[in-house]
């Protein structure tokens, strides 16, 4: 299972269920998500397994909408 966190910055965060939140993502505040995830994206689930954690931006940039 994982766990996903969001930031105010339209962020978000995987990581393994009952890991700490890794020193290079420790200066944002995270909050968790309530929903528990049980399957991720093969993508994300490499990441997680290689880094221990992934991250990815969720904001919309001017490139996307047109």
């Amino acid at each position: 299972m994982f766990d996903v966190y969001r930031n105010d910055k339209r962020d978000f965060l995987v990581l393994s269920t009952g890991s700490a939140i890794p020193l290079v993502c420790s200066r944002i505040k995270w909050r968790k998500s309530r929903k528990r995830v049980l399957k991720v994206s093969d993508e994300i689930k490499l990441a997680v397994q290689r880094q221990g954690y992934y991250v990815r931006s969720l904001r919309i940039t001017k490139e996307r909408v047109i």
